[in-house]
C-alpha cells in the first residue's frame, strides 16, 4: 500500500483556518471600533446639540427676566401714577370746598369777635381770636354748630384781656370740618 503523507495537508488546512480566524477577529474588532466610535460621535453630537439648546433657553430666560423687570417697574410706574391722579382728582374735586368753609366761617363770627389766626389740620380746624365779651364767644360757637360745614365746637382756651375792653377775652377755639361724602361714580361700583 501506498503511503500517502498528509500531514502538510492538515498543516496547510489549520494554517488556512488560523489566518480565517485571524480575518474574523481583526474584522470583529474594526466593526466594534467602528460601532463604539459612531456611539461616541453620536452621543458626542447629542450632548453638544443639547447644550446649544440649554444655552438658547438660559438667554431667553434671562431675557424674560429683564422683561418681567421692566414689567414690574412699570405696574411700580403706573401704581405711582394712579395714586398721584388720585390725589389730583381729590384736589381739584375738594377746591371749592376752602371757599365754602371760609364762607361759613365768615358767616358765623358775630360783631365784636375777631379772628387772629386759623390753623387746619386734616379735618380739624383751630382758630384763635379776641371778643369783647365771653357772649359773643358764645355765640360764635352757637353759630358754628349750626353751620353746615362745622361740627363739634370745643372751646379750649379762655382768658382775660383788657385789650378788647374791660370784659374782653382772648380764646382758642378747635372744631371739625364736616366733608362732603365723595361721589360714587359707576367705576366704583364695579
Amino acid at each position: 500500500m501506498t503511503k500517502i503523507n498528509l500531514l502538510p495537508w492538515r498543516e496547510e488546512a489549520r494554517e488556512l483556518e488560523r489566518k480565517t480566524f485571524l480575518g474574523k477577529l481583526l474584522v470583529s474588532a474594526l466593526s466594534a471600533f467602528t460601532l463604539v466610535f459612531l456611539w461616541v460621535l453620536l452621543a458626542q453630537n447629542q450632548l453638544d446639540n443639547q447644550n446649544s439648546r440649554n444655552s438658547y433657553l438660559q438667554s431667553n430666560i434671562a431675557e424674560m427676566d429683564k422683561k418681567v423687570a421692566e414689567i414690574s417697574q412699570l405696574k411700580n410706574k403706573k401704581q405711582e401714577m394712579l395714586s398721584r391722579m388720585k390725589v389730583i382728582q381729590d384736589l381739584q374735586g375738594n377746591r371749592s370746598e376752602i371757599v365754602k368753609i371760609f364762607d361759613e366761617l365768615v358767616r358765623a363770627v358775630p360783631d365784636g369777635t375777631y379772628l387772629d389766626s386759623l390753623e387746619l389740620n386734616n379735618s380739624t380746624f383751630k382758630v384763635s381770636g379776641y371778643s369783647e365779651s365771653n357772649n359773643r364767644i358764645s355765640a360764635l360757637m352757637r353759630n358754628l354748630d349750626m353751620s353746615h360745614k362745622y361740627a363739634n365746637s370745643n372751646l379750649t382756651k379762655v382768658q382775660h384781656d383788657a385789650r378788647m375792653g374791660e370784659q374782653g377775652s382772648v380764646f382758642d377755639l378747635q372744631m371739625e370740618i364736616e366733608r362732603p361724602a365723595p361721589a360714587v361714580s359707576e367705576n366704583t361700583l364695579q
